[in-house]
């Protein structure tokens, strides 16, 4: 198959507590998922619980109660072997919620390895909650101090994201019903088609013209039997087909910025990246197939193997990747930042993206890696196998 399913998502619409009962019909659920698609020659990389957001269920128990609940949440998912579990955005965008509350989300997330959190800073009803950013910045450093920087990969900040997408951290569902929705690691197949594009184009202006065609063509074309697939195993089930996020996740050596260079102007961060990451997004946005999510570009500095060295050579910095959010990104995606940062320096950016969301209406996330110890222009030394060690961005 020319892209790999890189996760399947099952949004669980029960009310926290949840039961065990209902966390093992799910993990029921996404194993026959599993093992259609591969029967079907899918490369499954991931299965995934979304919750609705706990600290709104549980927004009447003590902190203590809430963190044991916490660690049998995590003991459930190491039975049943699913690896991620989303809690859902603290509701701080609501300003009936205590911002203080946040500084609950690290004594959860850091000990436990299965569970992601998120807060809202920002949404369609409430617009931008700006007493929120500092007690999120804070929450950020908190982690990143007890865990050497990696569990920052499982807490973000989150500006107009709807439920039921299905990448992580952001993913989260309402309920009342369950909802299934599906990603993929399609950044190889995007790279392979701006090639082919520019092959046959002969100069980056007339691949930048045709781009949007030939790459929505190439989306749609491996997306529509993966929809087909999961949409048929959620109505199996009873549960809602979300749909696809069909943002052109990388991974290491896969990346986007491979896809980005392939258009022919310039290096990933130069004049230029901007004009083709506007292109794929309207190729993204073109598919007609059902959509959920961000169905934007991720840019993980810490995930993406040429992003990481394109980083380390200088080529582009925090302000760059604002700019790239604008028009087409999720945000600021596993970027690593001084640990010494302060605070409010974070919140201010924290704000700068939430502003950048409400103003353009569009789903936006900040995933900041605040390295202890480092120093801008140093570089990273991050031990696990799914991040690339990269140059520190200053703030």
């Amino acid at each position: 198959m020319e892209v790999t399913i890189r996760t399947i998502t099952l949004g669980i619409g029960d009310a926290h507590p949840l039961r065990a009962e209902a966390l093992a019909r799910a993990a029921a659920f996404l194993g026959q998922a599993r093992e259609a698609a591969e029967a079907a020659g899918y490369d499954v990389q991931t299965l995934r619980f979304a919750a609705r957001p706990l600290l709104e269920d549980l927004a009447d128990w003590a902190d203590a109660d809430i963190e044991e609940y916490a660690r049998t949440l995590q003991a459930a998912c190491d039975e049943l072997d699913v690896g991620y579990c989303s809690l859902g955005p603290a509701p701080a965008d609501n300003p009936s919620f205590p911002p203080e509350r946040i500084g609950l989300l690290p004594r959860i997330v850091a000990p436990n390895a299965a569970l992601n959190a998120t807060v809202h800073l920002a949404t369609r009803p409430h617009g931008i909650r700006y007493a929120a950013a500092l007690p999120t910045a804070e929450a950020m450093r908190e982690l990143a101090e007890s865990s050497a920087g990696e569990a920052n990969f499982r807490f973000a900040a989150l500006a107009w994201c709807e439920p039921d997408g299905p990448f992580f951290p952001q993913a989260f569902t309402r309920g009342p019903g369950w909802t299934v929705s599906v990603g993929l690691q399609s950044a190889g197949l995007v790279e392979r088609t701006i090639a082919a594009c520019a092959e046959r184009a002969g100069t980056a202006t007339a691949t930048l013209e045709r781009l949007p065609d030939a790459v929505g063509g190439a989306l749609r074309m491996a997306a529509r039997p993966v929809v087909a697939l999961v949409r048929r195993l959620a109505t199996d089930a009873g549960h809602r087909f979300a749909g696809i996020d069909l943002s052109p996740a990388p991974m290491g050596e896969e990346s986007i910025a491979a896809a980005i260079e392939a258009a022919g102007l310039g290096r990933f961060g130069e004049p230029g990246t901007l004009a083709v990451a506007a292109a794929l997004t309207a190729a993204i946005k073109s598919t007609a197939l059902p959509t959920c999510g961000y169905c934007g570009l991720m840019l993980p500095v810490l995930e993406d193997q040429l992003i990481g060295e394109r980083c380390t050579e200088g080529s582009f910095g925090v302000s760059a990747l604002l700019a790239y959010s604008a028009v087409c990104g999720t945000g600021l995606d596993t970027v690593p930042i001084p640990g010494h940062t302060p605070p409010e320096r974070v919140a201010a950016l924290l704000l700068d993206v939430a502003a950048l969301a409400a103003r353009l209406r569009k789903p936006l996330s900040a995933r900041l890696f605040l390295v202890p110890g480092g120093r801008a222009g140093e570089l990273t030394d991050f031990a696990s196998p799914y991040l690339t060690n990269t140059r520190i961005l200053p703030v």
